[in-house]
């Protein structure tokens, strides 16, 4: 399986835009944990790490990189340009976390 490239660059050094295949987009709802909430906020309040909250970003992210991936080779992209990722609270214990990009086919430059 070919690797789909995903980046927030508009275009890539040595490589052209054959095809625009469209926008892809994601996002996931992730809840906190009431008792891992209530252990951060002490961590926090020393000055520490937020390492709970660190890992269920990190895992949401590749999630959603994941899903921008997975949608960019059903459409026989290659490649997916201009990635934005961005957050909002739904509720005080709920956040979204999303995802969109340019879907393309890129290919070499001939020199």
């Amino acid at each position: 399986m070919e690797k789909v490239l995903v980046s927030t660059l508009q275009a890539i050094d040595g490589y052209a835009v054959k095809e625009h295949k469209g926008l892809v987009w994601t996002s996931t709802a992730r809840s906190k944990n009431v008792i891992q909430d209530f252990a951060a906020l002490t961590r926090s309040l020393s000055g520490g790490d937020s390492h709970h909250y660190r890992h269920l970003l990190s895992e949401a992210r590749k999630d959603i990189v994941d899903g921008l991936v997975e949608q960019a080779r059903s459409l026989g992209a290659n490649a997916i340009l201009g990635v934005q990722m961005g957050s909002t609270q739904i509720s005080p214990a709920i956040m979204d976390i999303f995802a969109y990009g340019s879907a393309v086919v890129l290919e070499k430059r001939k020199k």
